[in-house]
């Protein structure tokens, strides 16, 4: 073991002495007051250059904040407070005024946070400054339930905090657009002399660099799976004390300031005044912010803090949808989502529901076709030298939905994925050939399934079983042999088919919704597993038709690829022309896959794939618009569950578990959300 990792691990063997000794001695009241008075003079310092002065400073924080993880951990707030408001008595005094220790030390870190410039020799005791809000909030990690009412509500929302609340929030997010990175280990506490210096100069430097090191590495106990170096962990711990004040439920008498300040801060380049009636408001550089944002979408909280921002502060959504190089925003998105397999499921939820909130955008929806892409390198299922920006969203979203129906099968998700690609489809422009393929061809794969299943309900093996003998004597081809020939049978008779569906159908989904929530009567047989899926099949197949028609009516003359795609698989959409669930959707493709087979006819045989575009695009001018029955717009919105602090402050709580600088907590201790969550 490292020398610094034996200093530490002795030093947290002290603890627990610290907890059971504390009521008695008071050192840990000490201990704060000294540093409350020291940080009166720490601006002076910092502007002094008083090295020394700030390096005792900080090491004071530094014990106060490890033992105050300690005493939150082990026992209850009441007896917390107990801790922070100790006045020894003195023999004869019988006065029981005392002071909120923890209320002016709450106060103090704000002030510290917010007021001292941040400089090399600053830089460390910046960042403990932070960590020790975040430990003190940490609370919530060793309750189940989500705290409503806590110290945390007491001290934050009310009192002599609460003036520093829009100044707090804008210098975490200064922090995050900063990303300033870390003075050199040890050089920053005191400055190089060529003396060598002294005695005290090498003792204090040598235990200054070792608290740097435990500082740095994580201290001892770091989490078994080790976090990804961060180029500026002054930036990083200040977002996650910013996601969790955000995330804070309100208090019972006001609602969480910190969050009005999420929702209501301005770009320093709008002189319109704030209204009186929105509290601790701010200016900030939108322009900063925005780039910060688009470099670091590859952590969980950087997405997290993105979504909160687009969802919450209006002024901000529409300064990022007014912006000409939205591709540096959406591609780390669709980055995101294409390594699906990779992310956990929250980051993956956070990214597509911030590509929702976008699409919720006409403007947007038609300016991401105009941007233009050359080699997306990360796009490995073919070759992309050139796509718009648009293609390769959908590209991707698709993608994502095939692999939730295929691994994950969460509704929500695939759900939200088709609402991003609904409200995009009015203004496709230009399809790529690859994504008007993807798109027919995802349909077209559930159109097959979907029949599969009513084959698998309507036309059990068990009723072809002198067929299936006579196939099962051609040798081991004859399962596949009997199999293409059913569905060829299948297809002859699909209108009879879908016939009987129209009057069994319904009867069929019930039943199968009831068999997928265990709550069939004894009367009721059961469904067998694949007939389970046809409730979500057919909610697939009912949108995505949707989405070709809506493109097919608004924007038809745009998109000859789709058209072209559609065209090429005609066979399986025409079966589905008289079936009762799509029957008055299918009309418009019904219509445009006659029309163009017509003109195609009638161009006679042997077509290039040139010659057929040609042949649609002229037909496309030719093909009467009043002909095709228009829809109401198809248009999602997204909205936050009812209770949205039951999803997100677990999931940030799992962030600054996983990815606060120095700061480590037992698991066995961890209440909130269990250690294999993602």
């Amino acid at each position: 073991m490292t020398r610094s990792g034996i200093s530490f691990s002795r030093f947290l063997s002290l603890h627990q002495l610290a907890v059971e000794n504390n009521p008695r001695t008071g050192n840990l009241g000490a201990l704060i007051k000294v540093f409350l008075s020291r940080t009166k003079e720490l601006k002076l310092s910092a502007e002094c250059q008083n090295h020394i002065f700030i390096w005792q400073t900080h090491n004071a924080l530094f014990i106060i904040c490890c033992l105050l993880k300690v005493f939150i951990c082990q026992m209850s707030e009441e007896e917390l407070q107990l801790h922070f408001t100790y006045e020894e008595k003195s023999p004869g005094n019988y006065s029981s005024d005392s002071e909120d220790l923890l209320e002016e030390l709450l106060c103090c870190l704000m002030q510290l946070i917010t007021d001292i410039p941040l400089l090399d020799i600053t830089y460390e005791i910046s960042v403990e400054a932070i960590s020790t809000m975040v430990v003190f909030l940490s609370c919530q990690l060793f309750h189940k339930e989500v705290l409503r009412q806590s110290i945390s509500h007491k001290y934050l929302m009310r009192g002599p905090c609460l003036p520093y609340t829009s100044k707090l929030v804008k210098t975490l997010l200064y922090n995050f657009i900063r990303q300033e990175k870390p003075p050199p280990p040890g050089t920053h506490v005191f400055p190089q002399q060529s003396d060598g210096g002294g005695l005290l100069y090498g003792l204090a430097s040598g235990v200054a660099t070792g608290l740097w090191t435990v500082f740095t590495l994580g201290g001892v106990g770091s989490k078994a799976t080790a976090s990804p170096e961060l180029s500026s962990p002054l930036a990083n711990q200040s977002l996650l004390l910013l996601l969790v004040l955000a995330n804070l439920t309100d208090a019972s008498d006001a609602p969480n300031p910190y969050r009005q300040a999420i929702m209501s801060f301005k770009n320093t380049q709008d002189s319109s005044p704030f209204p009186s009636s929105i509290p601790h408001a701010f200016q900030i550089n939108f322009n900063s912010l925005y780039t910060a944002l688009c470099e670091q979408q590859t952590s969980d909280q950087a997405t997290l803090l993105l979504y909160t921002l687009l969802h919450q502060n209006s002024n901000i959504r529409t300064y990022m949808l007014a912006r000409t190089d939205m591709e540096n925003l959406v591609l780390p998105i669709l980055e995101i989502l294409y390594h699906v397999e990779e992310r956990n499921s929250h980051h993956v939820y956070m990214a597509l529901i911030i590509l929702l909130i976008l699409t919720e955008d006409d403007g947007f929806n038609r300016s991401i076709h105009e941007v233009i892409l050359k080699n997306i390198t990360w796009y490995s299922e073919r070759v992309l030298t050139e796509i718009s920006l648009g293609s390769l969203l959908i590209l991707v979203v698709i993608r994502t939905i095939q692999y939730n129906m295929t691994r994950t099968r969460d509704k929500y998700l695939h759900t939200n994925c088709l609402a991003a690609l609904a409200n995009m489809s009015a203004q496709f422009r230009s399809l790529h050939q690859y994504a008007a393929q993807r798109i027919i061809s995802y349909t077209c794969r559930h159109l097959r399934r979907y029949v599969y299943v009513l084959d698998k309900l309507y036309f059990p093996h068990s009723h072809c079983s002198t067929l299936q003998h006579c196939f099962s004597t051609l040798s081991d081809n004859g399962e596949e042999l009997l199999s293409l020939t059913c569905s060829h049978i299948l297809r002859s008779y699909a209108s009879s088919l879908f016939s009987l569906l129209s009057k069994k159908h319904n009867k069929v989904l019930e039943q199968a919704t009831q068999s997928l929530r265990g709550s069939l009567s004894s009367n009721d047989v059961p469904l067998p597993d694949y007939a389970q899926d046809l409730n979500v099949i057919e909610e697939v197949i009912r949108m995505m038709l949707e989405i070709i028609n809506s493109c097919l009516t608004n924007s038809l003359h745009h998109n000859p690829n789709l058209v072209y795609a559609l065209l090429y698989k005609r066979d399986l959409f025409e079966q589905f022309r008289t079936h009762p669930s799509f029957q008055d959707i299918m009309q418009n493709i019904d219509l445009v896959i006659t029309f163009f087979s017509s003109r195609l006819l009638q161009a006679g045989a042997e077509l290039s794939v040139e010659r057929v575009l040609e042949i649609i695009k002229q037909g496309v001018i030719a093909l009467p618009k009043d002909r095709l029955k228009k829809f109401p717009e198809l248009k999602f919105k997204y909205v936050e569950e009812e209770q949205p602090e039951e999803f997100f402050i677990p999931y940030v709580w799992s962030l600054v578990y996983n990815s606060a600088v120095g700061l480590y907590w037992n698991p066995q201790d961890i209440q909130l959300f269990t250690m294999d969550s993602d």
